[in-house]
């Protein structure tokens, strides 16, 4: 800790560490030019780096170098509870390993705050028009995680700094906006701000605040949990200035969904944004966490707005302490966080996007990036005319329609402008059609009680939308079953079935098996595609319904009023609803290591929770990147939902069979996600996608086969996927997988590293990486390789015979050779990137993964003590 910089806070009885000072002593007048992010940065190195590294770590922030290492020191890791399950799990492994190696297991702890939500469990079996859904949908959650919770209750008493909010309560990021996030820390009679991890792509969520909290898989996150710091390089940060003011019945969610797709076409990937301007200044702060939710979708790591009145006045409305909201003002305003004091910051890039210019979209039919504006939807091709005959669906059915997902339902603007509209197509006598399964999952129990407040929530009960449940539901693939009648005329008739959910992801095949696209669209539009019941409708033009009198209803007709929707807001969010959730909800009281083994007592016949692999079998041996065969040649975008699908488990499945020998019912296996602590069923789930082209599997025209399947060699035998991977393991054949561009964009899975590497993949050679995932891989002990620009699968005529080594010293992004070796003898040698890209990482992959490497610094540790 570098004392020489720690002072009194004014005001205040704390003390914080001056940054500006700090940098000030290196470069007089350099921090008034720093980014937002970059102070954040500079007050986290003064306070937490080595005192002898911080002139030159300080000096990358304001020379803006981005060719060396600096550490950051998250001061919260937050988890779901599929992957902070999953997380804990892999420390509870590590604990019998440390035991087995004669190591004290109970002192294998999280060393940062972790805080676990369980917010990724719940299925939508009963859907809205079920007054019981919440209830319902509660209790078969319970029945069938019972061996996922029995472990998490463990973990809170078991491992110490770990704080559990059970399941029924909301979504993590929304719960982390509302409640979580301080803004601004004080402990040990410091104040400091408030930065994060979490191990969910959308924790830029909370970024809204000025809270720097990116997204990580669970193993960066355990890295950060035992108290490692996570090494990066100065990202790419850009200023986003927002111009101009939305149209009136315009939605932060049509906004988010046009700044996706500009802010892709303008490559932000990897990058920090800051937005600013005018525009970003008369956001809501409801507006600016539905931006900055979707950071995942444009591409960027975080997605900053400044500390402002609007972040203070929602600090009070969401119930924050005053003495705690009084802190935030005062320590931004004095440290240079408050937005007047970042006019002056400079951007190596600076983009600009006017608001006004943002027409009513959709985002689909399979990705989110791409915008589609609801008046073009004829013209696309997706819409049509249609007839609805007599007791028949039409074909583009809507059979789901969600409003869900923390994007949308934090922000009360949305979620009462799907209210009124909902009142005022009652009025006019409209109707779900009976196809639809409706749905409304909010991310907070405060939705529940200001819709009641606001008298909406009948409302929306009497159009089939009643609350199912609080979590996440739908747009993580949990849509739950069909009505059999639905599902058996989708699958005889064969028809166009669609998905309508207000979510942040709709890639092929996550949302629902028999939805074969999904459109994701503002909470007031999910609730009109319901009343029309199809996507071949153009609900800007054509008429939604006749009323009682014989009069047609078009969308504009019940579309609310900005106005209206604003005096709602006014009047019914109230700072008593917040306090009345999350006071009870954050009184913990365990006792951390009271008459509990520090060693979890592992149930053999689970599905669900089972020790980990990391330590024993091939995982324990040396990769050769020897004699590699491909086990799947990939295209570009190839997601994590490719790589490891989270929605349901269907029977015919290779996890569905292995959940039916070990005696599960079918209407229990649940979905992927909720398996991953187990790995004999999550292994199964490795590229089981259904929507997976494989470019090695072909049919006699040549073209690419779609489904979970591969090619064993040298046989050339086609089968299907798992049957491959256990082919290949027996044998124990290293693997490699060729790809293209953007592999691994997505959710931040675990599962997607953790298949491939059990699988025996020891590298990955793609044209490109996305963030997390890249991490991912390195934390579990696969290399991944880039090709140069210019070289791909296609240039090289690679089918998937030949075999592969990797040689060349692995050094921080050194160029190493891909030698190919072709089936008639001939061999290429292909110059490709190390996507090690610190030297951090290189030490966890060269020690076989993030836990292997913590095992050996741990053991190590003990001697030395």
């Amino acid at each position: 800790m570098n004392t020489d910089y720690r002072k009194p806070l004014p005001g205040t009885a704390l003390d914080y560490f001056d940054a500006r000072a700090a940098i000030e002593a290196i470069a007089p007048g350099a921090y008034d030019t720093l980014p937002y992010t970059s102070r954040v940065h500079a007050e986290n190195l003064v306070r937490r780096a080595q005192p002898a590294m911080l002139t030159d770590y300080l000096s990358q922030l304001i020379e803006r170098r981005s060719d060396l290492d600096f550490p950051w020191f998250p001061a919260r890791v937050v988890c779901h509870d599929i992957l902070g399950q999953t997380a804990l799990v892999d420390l509870a492994g590590l604990r019998d390993a440390i035991a087995e190696m004669g190591g004290d297991p109970a002192q294998v702890n999280p060393v940062v705050p972790t805080q676990l939500i369980v917010d990724h469990s719940l299925a939508v079996e009963a859907a809205g028009f079920d007054k019981q859904a919440f209830a319902k949908n509660r209790a078969v959650e319970d029945r069938r995680n019972e061996d996922r919770f029995h472990f998490i209750n463990w973990t809170k008493k078991a491992f110490k700094n770990v704080d559990v909010i059970p399941p029924g309560n909301g979504i993590m990021h929304q719960i982390n906006l509302e409640r979580m996030s301080p803004v601004v820390h004080a402990r040990d009679d410091v104040a400091f701000p408030d930065t994060l991890v979490g191990t969910d792509s959308h924790t830029p969520h909370v970024d809204a605040l000025g809270v720097i909290a990116i997204g990580v898989g669970g193993l960066e996150a355990e890295s950060v949990m035992l108290g490692r710091a996570s090494w990066m390089r100065l990202p790419d940060i850009i200023g986003v200035e927002l111009t101009g003011k939305p149209s009136p019945g315009i939605t932060a969610t049509d906004i988010v969904l046009a700044l996706t797709e500009f802010l892709r076409q303008s490559k932000v990937v990897g990058a920090y944004l800051e937005f600013r301007g005018e525009g970003a200044s008369a956001l809501t702060l409801g507006d600016r966490a539905t931006i900055s939710n979707m950071a995942p979708e444009y591409g960027a790591t975080a997605a900053m707005f400044f500390i402002d009145d609007k972040t203070i006045d929602y600090l009070r409305l969401t119930g924050r302490e005053d003495a705690q909201v009084k802190l935030v003002e005062t320590y931004a305003r004095h440290t240079g966080l408050w937005a007047d004091a970042l006019k002056t910051a400079q951007y190596e890039r600076t983009l600009t996007f006017d608001l006004s210019s943002v027409v009513r979209n959709m985002a689909g039919p399979s990705n989110p990036h791409k915008r589609l504006p609801t008046s073009e939807l004829a013209a696309r091709g997706i819409a049509g005319e249609w007839k609805e005959e007599a007791g028949l669906m039409p074909d583009g059915a809507v059979i789901i329609a969600a409003i869900t997902s923390c994007t949308n339902t934090s922000n009360p603007r949305n979620v009462i402008a799907a209210g009124l509209l909902a009142r005022n197509a009652n009025a006019r006598g409209l109707t779900r059609k009976p196809w639809v399964k409706s749905s409304l999952a909010p991310g907070s129990k405060t939705v529940q009680l200001y819709l009641e407040e606001a008298k909406l929530l009948p409302e929306l009960e009497k159009l089939g939308f009643g609350i199912v449940g609080f979590a996440c539901t739908t747009c993580n693939g949990m849509s739950g079953a069909l009505d059999p009648a639905i599902q058996k005329e989708v699958i005889e008739r064969d028809l166009y079935a669609t998905a309508v959910l207000s979510g942040n992801r709709n890639f092929d095949g996550r949302i629902h098996p028999y939805a074969k696209q999904a459109f994701l669209a503002s909470p007031p539009l999910v609730v009109a595609y319901a009343i029309a019941g199809t996507v071949r409708f153009d609900i800007e033009k054509d008429v939604l319904g006749i009323d009682a009198s014989g009069q047609p209803v078009m969308l504009k007709d019940i579309w609310p009023s900005d106005e209206e929707i604003d005096a709602i807001v006014a009047s019914s969010v109230k700072p008593e609803q917040f306090r009345a959730v999350y006071e009870p909800m954050f009184k913990f009281s365990v006792e951390h290591g009271e008459a509990i083994s520090p060693l979890y007592d592992w149930r053999p016949q689970s599905t669900y929770i089972r020790r980990p692999p990391y330590w024993e079998g091939a995982l324990a041996g040396e990769r050769t990147l020897s004699g590699m065969r491909p086990l799947a040649v990939l295209g570009d975008n190839i997601t994590t939902d490719h790589l490891s699908p989270s929605n349901a488990i269907m029977l015919a499945s290779a996890a569905g069979e292995y959940l039916a020998k070990m005696g599960l019912p079918e209407e229990d296996f649940n979905s992927y996600a909720t398996h991953r602590g187990d790995h004999l069923t999550a292994q199964r789930a490795t590229f089981a996608n259904p929507k997976l082209l494989n470019e090695m599997v072909r049919d006699e025209a040549g073209g690419v086969k779609q489904g979970s399947l591969a090619r064993i060699e040298p046989e050339g035998q086609v089968t299907r996927m798992w049957e491959a991977i256990e082919t290949y393991m027996d044998r124990q054949q290293p693997l490699i997988i060729i790809a293209g561009a953007d592999y691994g964009q997505g959710s931040s899975r675990d599962w997607a590293a953790k298949g491939v590497r059990l699988a025996g993949v020891e590298a990955i050679a793609a044209e490109g990486f996305e963030r997390i995932h890249r991490t991912n891989l390195i934390g579990m002990g696969v290399l991944p390789l880039e090709f140069l620009p210019g070289t791909d699968r296609n240039s090289l005529g690679i089918d998937g015979t030949e075999t592969y080594d990797v040689l060349g010293a692995r050094t921080p992004r050194a160029t190493l050779t891909l030698m190919i070796h072709r089936r008639n003898g001939e061999r290429v040698d292909v110059p490709v990137t190390c996507r090690l890209d610190t030297a951090e990482e290189v030490s966890i992959y060269e020690a076989g993964g993030v836990l292997q490497r913590f095992a050996n610094d741990f053991l190590e540790a003990n001697k030395a003590a």
